[in-house]
């Protein structure tokens, strides 16, 4: 199968403001009051840890379905600890991203408890999202200017 692309644009309506557009949906980024934001949605790193939750969500029935079982409900709980020193320009010594995040899944399904722990594996194992925390993924930053 072919690569797919995804592609999100937007633009910056403040400080801590950011409006992207991914295919026909609106997505509207910003920081609490206390950073310094309007607190008008949720903040870059939640976002982060929405996408896994929600490509998590995806694949955990994707791999239900084939294993031949129903997940009538799936709570889905992600937390992340960020040390915000080097956000903040106060050191160069911590990490900026999560230096932990932990992952609860609680599925209401009928299946055993050997049967979940295949599909967990699996879900892990697949989940294109999580893939991008635990390998090294590429990014390169370009600027440009524009004159008016």
């Amino acid at each position: 199968m072919s690569n797919l692309r995804f592609t999100v644009n937007g633009e910056s309506n403040s400080t801590t403001q950011f409006v992207a557009n991914a295919r026909h949906f609106k997505l509207v980024v910003d920081e609490p009051e206390d950073f310094g934001g309007t607190d008008a949605a949720a903040n870059p790193v939640e976002y982060i840890l929405a996408g896994l939750a929600g490509c998590i969500n995806v694949v955990g029935h994707l791999v239900a379905k084939e294993l031949g079982f129903v997940i009538s409900k799936l709570n889905i709980n992600v937390s992340g600890e960020i040390n915000p020193d080097r956000l903040l320009g106060i050191s160069i010594h911590e990490r900026a991203g999560f230096q932990s995040i932990q992952i609860n899944l609680n599925p209401e399904t009928d299946a055993d408890i050997v049967t979940l722990s295949k599909w967990l594996k699996i879900v892990e194992n697949r989940c294109p999202v999580k893939d991008n925390f635990r390998n090294e993924t590429p990014v390169r930053l370009s600027v440009e200017k524009v004159y008016r």
